[in-house]
Protein backbone atom coordinates (compact mmCIF):
# COMPACT_ATOMS: atom_id res chain seq x y z
CA UNK A 1 0.00 0.00 0.00
CA UNK A 2 0.94 3.62 -0.52
CA UNK A 3 0.72 6.25 2.20
CA UNK A 4 0.64 9.98 1.52
CA UNK A 5 1.10 12.64 4.19
CA UNK A 6 0.52 16.30 3.38
CA UNK A 7 1.93 19.24 5.30
CA UNK A 8 2.34 22.97 4.92
CA UNK A 9 -1.22 24.21 5.06
CA UNK A 10 -2.35 27.09 7.21
CA UNK A 11 -3.79 30.58 7.34
CA UNK A 12 -2.34 33.20 5.00
CA UNK A 13 -3.36 36.68 3.94
CA UNK A 14 -4.43 37.41 0.36
CA UNK A 15 -1.36 37.84 -1.82
CA UNK A 16 0.69 35.59 0.40
CA UNK A 17 2.41 32.29 -0.31
CA UNK A 18 2.44 28.75 1.02
CA UNK A 19 4.27 25.60 0.03
CA UNK A 20 2.54 22.28 0.46
CA UNK A 21 4.50 19.06 0.71
CA UNK A 22 3.35 15.48 0.25
CA UNK A 23 5.54 12.65 1.48
CA UNK A 24 5.07 9.29 -0.28
CA UNK A 25 5.83 6.02 1.47
CA UNK A 26 4.79 2.39 1.48
CA UNK A 27 5.28 -0.63 -0.70
CA UNK A 28 4.55 0.79 -4.11
CA UNK A 29 5.47 -1.67 -6.85
CA UNK A 30 8.43 0.31 -8.12
CA UNK A 31 8.49 3.35 -5.93
CA UNK A 32 7.55 6.98 -6.04
CA UNK A 33 9.30 7.83 -9.30
CA UNK A 34 6.86 5.98 -11.55
CA UNK A 35 3.69 7.43 -10.02
CA UNK A 36 1.77 10.35 -11.46
CA UNK A 37 1.13 12.81 -8.66
CA UNK A 38 -1.47 15.48 -8.22
CA UNK A 39 -2.84 18.10 -5.89
CA UNK A 40 -6.61 18.37 -5.62
CA UNK A 41 -8.72 20.69 -3.51
CA UNK A 42 -12.23 20.78 -2.14
CA UNK A 43 -13.92 23.91 -0.88
CA UNK A 44 -17.07 23.76 1.29
CA UNK A 45 -20.09 22.94 -0.82
CA UNK A 46 -18.02 22.31 -3.94
CA UNK A 47 -16.76 19.26 -5.74
CA UNK A 48 -13.16 18.20 -5.46
CA UNK A 49 -11.09 19.49 -8.38
CA UNK A 50 -7.64 18.77 -9.76
CA UNK A 51 -5.44 21.80 -9.17
CA UNK A 52 -2.13 20.57 -10.56
CA UNK A 53 -0.63 17.32 -11.77
CA UNK A 54 2.83 16.05 -12.62
CA UNK A 55 3.71 12.89 -14.50
CA UNK A 56 6.58 10.54 -13.78
CA UNK A 57 8.45 12.28 -16.59
CA UNK A 58 7.92 15.73 -15.11
CA UNK A 59 5.18 17.06 -17.40
CA UNK A 60 2.79 19.35 -15.58
CA UNK A 61 -0.76 20.59 -15.93
CA UNK A 62 -2.80 23.16 -14.03
CA UNK A 63 -6.39 24.23 -13.70
CA UNK A 64 -6.84 27.62 -15.38
CA UNK A 65 -7.58 29.44 -12.14
CA UNK A 66 -4.08 28.77 -10.74
CA UNK A 67 -1.93 29.07 -13.85
CA UNK A 68 0.92 31.49 -13.29
CA UNK A 69 0.46 31.38 -9.51
CA UNK A 70 0.97 27.74 -8.50
CA UNK A 71 3.87 25.44 -9.34
CA UNK A 72 3.93 21.68 -8.84
CA UNK A 73 7.26 19.88 -8.58
CA UNK A 74 8.64 16.56 -7.43
CA UNK A 75 11.84 15.36 -5.82
CA UNK A 76 12.23 11.67 -6.55
CA UNK A 77 15.21 11.41 -4.20
CA UNK A 78 13.01 12.54 -1.31
CA UNK A 79 9.80 10.80 -2.44
CA UNK A 80 8.04 14.13 -2.14
CA UNK A 81 5.81 16.29 -4.31
CA UNK A 82 5.38 20.00 -3.67
CA UNK A 83 2.86 22.68 -4.51
CA UNK A 84 4.21 26.21 -4.36
CA UNK A 85 1.29 28.62 -4.11
CA UNK A 86 1.88 32.32 -4.69
CA UNK A 87 -0.45 35.31 -4.94
CA UNK A 88 -3.06 33.43 -2.96
CA UNK A 89 -6.68 34.53 -3.18
CA UNK A 90 -9.62 33.93 -0.83
CA UNK A 91 -11.10 31.61 -3.45
CA UNK A 92 -8.09 29.31 -3.02
CA UNK A 93 -9.40 28.44 0.43
CA UNK A 94 -9.99 24.69 0.54
CA UNK A 95 -8.74 21.40 1.86
CA UNK A 96 -5.87 20.34 -0.37
CA UNK A 97 -5.32 16.64 -1.04
CA UNK A 98 -2.33 14.87 -2.49
CA UNK A 99 -2.98 11.95 -4.82
CA UNK A 100 -0.80 9.29 -6.38
CA UNK A 101 -1.81 7.14 -9.35
CA UNK A 102 -0.11 3.87 -10.14
CA UNK A 103 0.75 3.55 -13.85
CA UNK A 104 0.38 -0.22 -13.56
CA UNK A 105 -2.85 -0.74 -11.64
CA UNK A 106 -4.34 2.76 -12.20
CA UNK A 107 -5.28 2.78 -8.53
CA UNK A 108 -5.34 6.20 -6.90
CA UNK A 109 -4.17 6.77 -3.36
CA UNK A 110 -5.13 9.84 -1.31
CA UNK A 111 -3.65 11.72 1.58
CA UNK A 112 -5.68 12.97 4.52
CA UNK A 113 -5.73 16.58 3.34
CA UNK A 114 -4.39 19.85 4.65
CA UNK A 115 -6.43 23.00 5.19
CA UNK A 116 -5.46 26.19 3.35
CA UNK A 117 -7.29 29.35 4.39
CA UNK A 118 -6.72 32.65 2.63
CA UNK A 119 -8.20 35.50 4.63
CA UNK A 120 -7.35 38.91 5.97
Amino acid sequence: QVQLVESGGGLVQPGGSLRLSCAFSGRGLRGFSIYAMGWHRQAPGKQRELVAGITSGGSTEYVDSVKGRFTISRDNAKNTVYLQMNSLKPEDTAVYYCAAESPITRQTYWGQGTQVTVSS
